[in-house]
């Protein structure tokens, strides 16, 4: 349904093309191209106008604080939209209704609706014209290939190194109970029922929990014991998707089990993340699945709250299927793009190139100085409010092999960052798979906490997917 009001919608944008290509090259010409028939006083200050999902600061104060040492930084004024919640239809609503953005920040499955509609601007002649975003130590040859189009042609540029999924364990608890790090099913499943019986956290009380989820986000560690991939797997030229296969109801059936025998946390199933990642936090779980990253967030925020804590996370290998086979779980590329209808390309380039240099990269990790930093000497030093926001201002990691964090990783990052690099595959989804989650969600829910068989609901997903022409 989207996609047949976007297409309808979109018409005032696709009918102004020509208006908009001219636009576009007079920009292009503004920005520098024919500007030395004026004087330096006389041009136009550079200014950007974009919308961005995790870029920027923390809170509304320190993003205008974010928008204007980008401008200290690169010369170029920038608005950054920033909306609190629905990014997806926010954007899709403006760009339907005509308005510009010079650049977005988008995930995979958004650049595949734009690329549909049309409205996406390839970027290839942009790359090789840029000796610095060309650079294979800016950004590998290799990761290029995520975000091309079905057409070959590249239409976003990285902003930021895409981490991974995994379970992420209390490593302390393991210790303290003399267990070792699981490695295949049967191993996590000991270890999570170790969790709720035998009082990790030393209170006295029965109040803790093996395994919590964010719902079905991100199982990946444990279907890796069945050889199972997570989104789209084309096999034989056809369309999988391997959740809604056979191959994923032993698993399912384990996830029952945990369910059953209290394992599991109880409320799984409608968790957000923010829940599950409070439960960790706060002692109530053994182990939750997530990012990469969070590895070194949670440590970080428990030796913020307390220099003396004992708490410590660490990222696990998924469990081995019989073959000894692991499949980890790599996020898709977080990209920018330049609408076609972007009022100044080049000066959209341009900033593309400052977010990916030095001065790009202790923006995006360590923030804004004098507020998150400082520097005295060539020596950083956090504030604390550089200290809570984690060296996270909307690219954690960065693809620029030239630069290097002052101030390291986080305790335990670089680990867990090392076994995605290693095992971690990108998950392949698209334009349709919240429609498509909406499906597996209902019946792998279900299942995981023993309402239906799992056969039941691996069936119902196949003929649901069927039916949508989601899978052939």
């Amino acid at each position: 349904m989207m996609k047949k009001v976007m297409k309808v919608s979109l018409a005032v944008v696709m009918s102004s093309t020509m208006l908009i290509t001219a636009a576009c090259g007079n920009s292009d010409k503004s920005a520098g191209g024919n500007g030395d028939s004026q004087k330096p006083s006389e041009q136009k200050k550079k200014e950007l106008r974009m919308m961005v999902g995790t870029i920027g600061g923390k809170t509304p104060e320190e993003h205008e604080l974010f928008e204007k040492e980008v401008e200290r930084l690169s010369g170029i004024k920038v608005k950054m939209e920033k909306p609190a919640t629905g990014f997806n239809d926010k954007l899709l609503t403006a760009i339907s209704s005509g308005e510009k953005y010079d650049l977005i920040q988008v995930d995979r499955p958004l650049m595949e609706v734009l690329f549909d509609q049309g409205v996406l601007t390839p970027l290839d002649d942009r790359i090789k014209g840029s000796k610095f975003i060309s650079d294979p130590s800016i950004f590998p040859k290799n990761e290029w290939e995520q975000v091309k189009m079905s057409d070959g042609k590249i239409y976003g540029i990285f902003t930021k190194l895409q981490g991974g999924t995994m379970p992420i364990v209390r490593k302390d608890w393991l210790d303290k109970l003399g267990l070792q790090e699981p490695k295949m099913l049967d191993e996590y499943y000991n270890v999570l029922k170790a969790f709720k019986e035998k009082d990790p956290d030393g209170n006295g009380k029965a109040d803790t929990y093996g395994l919590s989820t964010a719902g079905l986000y991100d199982i990946q560690g444990f279907m890796s014991a069945a050889g199972v991939k997570a989104g789209y797997v084309t096999k034989d030229g056809k369309r999988t998707i391997p959740y809604a296969t056979e191959a994923a109801i032993p698993v399912y059936e384990w996830f029952a089990k945990l369910y059953k025998e209290g394992i599991l946390d109880p409320n799984f199933a409608t968790n957000d993340a923010g829940k599950m990642r409070d439960m960790f936090l706060t002692d109530r779980v053994g182990m939750v699945t997530y990012w990469d990253t969070w590895v070194g967030t949670f440590n970080n925020m428990r030796m913020q709250k307390d220099p003396n804590t004992t708490f410590k996370a660490k990222g696990l290998l998924p469990a081995a299927g019989p073959d000894g086979k692991i499949m980890m779980r790599r996020g898709e590329p977080n990209a920018w793009i330049i609408p076609a209808n972007s009022p100044d390309p080049k000066t959209a380039m341009e900033f593309i190139e400052f977010w990916s240099t030095e001065k790009g990269n202790v923006l995006a990790t360590l923030g804004i100085e004098g507020h998150d930093y400082t520097v005295k000497d060539g020596k950083y030093e956090l504030t604390q409010d550089g200290k809570d926001h984690n060296l996270d201002h909307g690219a954690p990691y960065v693809y620029n092999t030239n630069w290097t964090n002052p101030f390291g990783s986080l305790p335990g990052v670089k680990e867990a960052k090392e076994l995605v690099m290693k095992y971690g595959t990108v998950e392949t989804t698209g334009k349709d798979w919240k429609d498509i989650e909406k499906i597996i969600n209902n019946y792998a829910l279900q299942a995981m906490q023993g309402k239906i068989p799992a056969s039941e609901a691996v069936s119902k997903m196949n003929q649901e997917l069927k039916a949508a022409k989601f899978i052939d």
